[in-house]
């Protein structure tokens, strides 16, 4: 699990805010998708035990 400490050592800085975030199945580790997650995406996604995204579009 990640700690608030862990957060704040990200650099959301180097892509305009935002840091790539793998999801992967859990029995096969297979790649499922890449998503871009902001500050506030990894947070919530943390808080509500649900993968939240940043949309680009």
């Amino acid at each position: 699990m990640l700690s608030i400490a862990d957060i704040e050592e990200m650099d959301f800085n180097k892509m305009g805010g935002l840091i790539p975030a793998i999801v992967q199945d859990s029995s096969t580790t297979a790649v499922l998708m890449l998503g871009f997650m902001n500050q506030e995406a990894l947070l919530e996604s943390i808080k509500s035990k649900k993968v939240t995204f940043f949309s680009r579009t």
